[in-house]
């Protein structure tokens, strides 16, 4: 499991079936402070997820398509969850604000 952000989708009319009714997304895997790290992605998606918000992604093939119900088949990459809130606890690398204002380093006393 990884964090990642959605930095674009894919259309594409004509696909294997096992695609129906999933999009496809660009993601970008994400450190604890929130900075690019890896390869951007291709990721399978029935979660509604768009571009920007913070997902988890799970990149092992077979474990990405018992997520998403989905026979055997190219897939490498799915969206697992899409982030509402992430706070690194104290001990944790100092991370940027996100979304809006809301910290997710450690907390305030």
């Amino acid at each position: 499991m990884k964090i990642a952000r959605v930095i674009g989708s894919v259309v594409s009319t004509i696909k294997y079936d096992i695609f129906q009714g999933a999009k496809l997304l660009l993601v970008q895997p994400l450190g604890l402070d929130l900075r690019p790290q890896g390869r951007v992605l291709l990721a399978a998606d029935r979660l509604g997820a768009g571009v920007g918000e913070l997902v988890l992604i799970c990149q092992e093939g077979r474990s990405s398509r018992q997520i998403l119900k989905l026979p055997d088949g190219p897939l490498g990459v799915s969206v697992m969850a899409i982030i509402d809130h992430l706070e690194v606890t104290a001990g944790g690398p100092q991370a940027p604000r996100w979304p809006g204002n809301q910290m997710i380093g450690p907390a305030d006393d």
